[in-house]
């Protein structure tokens, strides 16, 4: 049976997104933090990984967005999930008895006017996953979890507490190796460009133009130790077997002192 890497604890929305990658075929190991997703991963005590890299509401999950540049993995395969934040409490405690409120920092962000409406009085405690709240209930605390999520003892909210209910977060798989589906459709890379004037970026863009690719995503990173200077992830609608889309990676790598492909998948 293949295993698959993802943040826990039991219960998190990482670990429905894995579950969902291999429709419960694969065994999931629970990870503390993402960086801990990953090193499983090259470890090679998994055969894959699956980290959230993008919300909805709250865009780019910045710290996976690093961890995917400097970790040698490549990803595979794209998953989107809805999310339906609930708020958790022990069976019986009335909201006015809650003095904290845990949960991971997006979803704290994503539920604020519930909060400041009606917890005005609980202080926010950010949790390494939304599902880590559960075990932070007691008789003055509530939690922010997903709608699938079930304990013993606890109470859902019977709505979605969320600020936009039209919520979603996208999922990468990844692997260690290089593999590409057969025909892929998307392409993540990251690139800086050669030279830090006016006009530099816009013609690197003008590549992706002439050539008729849709970017369909553009997230800036600032580059370590050299302050005012970014880096730039960017997914692009195509196959990268396909020989225009090579041809067009390489015309784009010359205006560039850093490119590489992070990942090609449906």
């Amino acid at each position: 049976m293949k295993k698959v890497s993802c943040l826990g604890p039991k219960g998190s929305y990482s670990e429905l997104a894995a579950e969902r990658f291999f429709s419960g075929s694969a065994e999931t190991v629970l990870a503390g933090n993402f960086a801990e997703v990953i090193e499983k991963l090259l470890s090679e005590e998994v055969d894959n990984a699956v980290i959230p890299i993008e919300n909805s509401i709250q865009g780019g999950v910045l710290q996976n967005l690093d961890l995917l540049e400097k970790s040698e993995v490549f990803a595979v395969e794209e998953l989107t999930l809805p999310v339906d934040h609930r708020l958790a409490t022990l069976n019986g405690v009335p909201l006015a008895n809650v003095k904290r409120v845990y949960s991971h920092e997006q979803a704290i962000g994503q539920c604020s006017e519930f909060l400041r409406t009606r917890l005005p009085q609980a202080q926010c405690i950010f949790t390494s996953s939304t599902a880590e709240s559960l075990g932070k209930l007691d008789n003055e605390s509530a939690g922010i979890v997903g709608s699938h999520v079930k304990a013993e003892g606890v109470v859902l909210s019977r709505e979605n507490i969320a600020n936009e209910t039209k919520n979603f977060t996208r999922f990468l798989r990844l692997v260690r190796r290089v593999e590409q589906p057969e025909v892929p459709s998307k392409m993540i890379f990251i690139c800086a460009v050669c030279e830090h004037k006016p006009g530099t970026l816009t013609r690197l863009l003008q590549i992706f133009a002439d050539y008729g690719y849709n970017l369909t995503r553009i997230e800036s990173r600032p580059i370590k130790n050299v302050f005012g200077e970014y880096r730039f992830f960017m997914e692009l609608e195509g196959n990268i077997a396909a020989a225009d889309v090579k041809e067009m990676l390489a015309r784009a790598q010359e205006y560039c002192r850093q490119f590489r492909i992070l990942g090609a998948y449906n």
